[in-house]
């Protein structure tokens, strides 16, 4: 491969105290923590709104917000989800208690919470921004460049937080990273869809509502319908009286760190969805005169990297239960990881292992302080799906309460450690937890 070399100057926008890579839940989360600790924060988001997934990407479910007991992503979850509920934006049948399991949502309606929430907390953002380089030297980070409609710029801070879902910033800087399984492979995409028209009524009557819809796929294979036989579909879920919500299909081999992987996964998802359509208007009650009303912006990636931090949170910790001394949070939700490749005995080891690893009520895992701090770095913290963790424990973590969690307690941690003019990891456990403490967070051990 040929290499060309670009030398420019490029100017100095922004000098703060902390700059987060990125604005989805965990993004957000972190932001918000700094600057409710007084930090002075920069916030580069690439999409036009905050939230990720949960909102351009199409995927209107918090899982999960609770125990079943507790709130266990308290604080910043707290605030998003009484917003979401004062807005109107939370499905109905869910309980504004202690909601329990998963948690539907109008991710229109949620954009504008977020807005709202991150202009009041007053940090400095900008939508449709990618970080695109980092300057960086014997594992300390001085800069963070980004690119936006106007050009290039950059952005100097005490400390970093990649919250890009991908670990982009930390790669950039140097930090080593784990991705997939042994053999490199990954969960499977899914770009997610919106469909209205669906009568839910009749479709509830007769058993076809989310979960029961997987089951008459089989009956469906070899009948010239499908080109990929999936047998694994979370499925098409009610959002209103009309709409529904999809999880359906996968792009399997999607690689969410190369963009021509990317492209691809999501031209074969545009294409694959009229299949799924015919199926459900075929072979499915209450849905033969629904309309596939739009995609997400973005491709649903569940797995790319994990980064190498000081604690690699593991699936022991998980069964454990386990309470760290360093603790900075407690969370609920199962182990989740789509199979690789589509196959019915792939698809029952997976429904097993959703089945086995799981909490009562009550139950959770610590996630600790160690796993949020990056090997090889000295002035990043890492949150989101892309902590340091071993591949079950992102197939729990990566959902967005989770992001909720460890991006509250990086953006802590960033903001007490810029204040104090050292480094995240020299950091006092019991002084993150104070912090976070003072935001609400679920902290029962510290």
């Amino acid at each position: 491969m040929t290499a060309i070399e670009l030398r420019t100057s490029i100017p100095v926008r922004e000098e703060v105290d902390v700059f987060v890579a990125g604005g989805g839940p965990a993004g957000l989360a972190a932001a918000w923590a700094a600057a409710r600790q007084g930090a002075r924060v920069f916030l580069a988001e690439a999409s036009a709104c905050f939230g990720g997934m949960g909102t351009a990407g199409g995927l209107p479910m918090f899982c999960f917000l609770t125990d079943g007991v507790n709130f266990v992503s308290s604080g910043f979850g707290t605030l998003v989800y009484e917003r979401a509920w004062e807005a109107g934006a939370v499905a109905p049948g869910s309980r504004r208690e202690h909601p329990h399991g998963a948690v539907l949502y109008n991710g229109e309606i949620l954009k504008r919470c977020y807005d709202g929430i991150a202009q009041e907390a007053g940090f400095g953002f900008s939508f449709c921004t990618s970080l695109v380089e980092v300057v960086a030297e014997g594992g300390r980070v001085s800069a963070a460049v980004c690119h936006g409609k106007s050009g290039l710029f950059a952005v100097r801070a005490a400390v970093f937080i990649d919250a890009t879902g991908d670990g982009d910033l930390c790669v950039r800087a140097g930090a080593a990273c784990e991705k997939g399984d042994a053999d490199g492979a990954m969960q499977p995409g899914t770009l997610c869809s919106l469909w209205a028209g669906i009568d839910w009524e009749r479709a509830n009557a007769a058993g076809h509502a989310w979960w029961g819809q997987s089951r008459h796929l089989p009956a469906a294979f070899g009948s010239g319908i499908f080109s990929v036989d999936d047998p694994h579909m979370p499925g098409l879920c009610q959002i209103t009286d009309s709409a529904g919500w999809g999880n359906i299909g996968h792009a399997f081999g999607v690689d969410g760190t190369d963009e021509r992987s990317l492209t691809a996964a999501i031209l074969h998802s545009r294409r694959i969805l009229p299949e799924y359509e015919r199926f459900f208007k075929e072979r499915l009650s209450g849905f033969e005169r629904m309309s596939l009303v739009g995609t997400g912006a973005l491709m649903g990636v569940r797995e790319t990297r994990r980064i190498i931090g000081d604690y690699r949170l593991c699936v022991e910790d998980f069964t454990r239960r386990a309470v760290f001394p360093d603790e900075i949070g407690r969370f609920a939700y199962p182990v989740d990881l789509h199979p690789t490749k589509p196959s019915a005995e792939k698809l029952a080891a997976f429904e097993e292992e959703f089945q086995r690893l799981r909490y009562q009520p009550g139950e959770s895992y610590g996630v600790p302080l160690r796993c949020l701090l990056p090997r090889d770095l000295a002035n990043v913290l890492v949150a989101g799906r892309c902590v340091s963790c071993d591949r079950p424990i992102q197939g729990s973590i990566r959902v967005m309460p989770g992001c909720f969690i460890t991006g509250q307690a990086a953006g802590t941690a960033a903001a007490l450690a810029a204040a104090g003019a050292t480094d995240p990891r020299a950091l006092a456990p019991a002084a993150v937890q104070a912090g976070l403490k003072r935001l609400g967070a679920y902290l029962p051990n510290a």
